[in-house]
């Protein structure tokens, strides 16, 4: 799956080094009071002064451009930092200003990054592995760690890529800046039915990325799911060809154990944040049966959000979709709230 185009930032960066230009990358390493931008937010740079991305939201990007040219010829990384005024925050809709500090790092210059490590970072990215770009703004020492790592380190990167929050970590009596770089938002919504309809428009306008599975024809098309993704397919192949990974949230809403069972035992066996499924108390207990039958566990099984969504009496489609989404929104942002906590 693609990178939104405003979120590539290093792939930006990359193009401009292949076509022979050097470039810089300006990450937003602090914030204080109502920052325009948050912490982690990037712009690029090329030395023929082209830009990607955003620091600020207009506020202060013609001196971190400057600075970047600068690094570009001196080779030094340098921390930047910027008062936003009331009125500068004003204009990018915020009510009142603050600070931020921005690391500007020349790439393959000096105590700049390597191209290398920056491909490494892009190819993470391509293939939707969870993965944080680590400085010591002290040496410029860098990293890429995955949340498999297992050092001091690693954990408190663990930690930033589960709260999907960048920002400074002191390990071992060292600061070091966690850049998270977690793949973009998914929803899988298992069933074109009347509820996937607000569901699917509210989840993107959140920030998902939604695909419609559903192998019924006459339910999942293009007039009642107007520019969704929908997939024909059986949800069990489906999902497989899909793949399933930490920042991907399945909803069933067929109602049918043959659309949904097959979904929701591929749910199970992968490291989905969220797993939904519609259906009465009655109807999740015969399917707990099935599962069980199935050689599924009772902490496995208990992973099901069941009946899904947020308790909030809601009655109609689109408010049954509200409590789904803040359900899942709960499960994201409250990672604490989820089976196991916060590694």
């Amino acid at each position: 799956m693609t990178i939104a185009e405003h979120d590539q930032i290093p792939e930006a960066a990359l193009g401009w080094i292949d076509a022979g230009k050097r470039a810089v990358l300006a990450t937003v390493v602090e914030t204080w009071g109502s920052a325009p931008r948050p912490v982690g937010a990037q712009l690029a740079i090329s030395s023929d002064a082209e830009i990607m991305g955003s620091v600020s939201g207009g506020c202060v990007e013609g001196a971190v451009v400057a600075e970047a040219l600068e690094a570009v010829e001196d080779g030094r990384c340098r921390i930047l930092e910027f008062g936003v005024s009331d009125d500068q925050a004003f204009e990018v809709g915020l009510a009142c200003g603050g600070r931020i500090r921005v690391m500007v790092e020349p790439i393959g210059v000096g105590k700049g990054p390597d191209v290398a490590l920056i491909r490494q970072l892009a190819e993470a990215r391509a293939h939707r592995r969870p993965v944080a770009y680590v400085v010591c703004t002290e040496s410029w020492d860098r990293l890429l760690i995955d949340e498999a790592a297992g050092t001091p380190l690693g954990a408190a990167v663990r930690r930033s890529l589960v709260t999907d929050r960048s920002g400074f970590q002191e390990v071992e009596g060292t600061h070091w800046f966690v850049g998270v770089h977690n793949p973009p938002l998914r929803l899988i919504v298992v069933g074109a039915a009347h509820i996937a309809q607000p569901l699917t428009q509210m989840a993107r306008l959140t920030g998902y990325d939604v695909t419609v599975v559903d192998p019924r024809e006459a339910f999942a098309t293009e007039a009642r799911f107007p520019g969704e993704t929908i997939v024909t397919d059986w949800p069990d192949t489906a999902l497989g060809t899909l793949g399933l990974d930490t920042r991907t949230a399945v909803v069933t809403l067929t109602h049918d154990p043959k659309l949904d069972d097959p979904a929701i035992k591929q749910a199970l066996a992968s490291d989905v944040f969220y797993l939904g499924c519609l259906g009465s108390p009655r109807t999740h207990a015969k399917r707990v049966t099935r599962l069980e039958e199935a050689g599924f566990t009772e902490a496995q099984i208990a992973r099901i959000h069941a009946p899904v969504g947020l308790d909030i009496g809601a009655q109609s489609p689109a408010e049954i979709a509200v409590a789904i989404l803040a359900e899942i929104t709960e499960r994201l942002r409250r990672p604490e709230t989820r089976p196991g906590g916060i590694a």
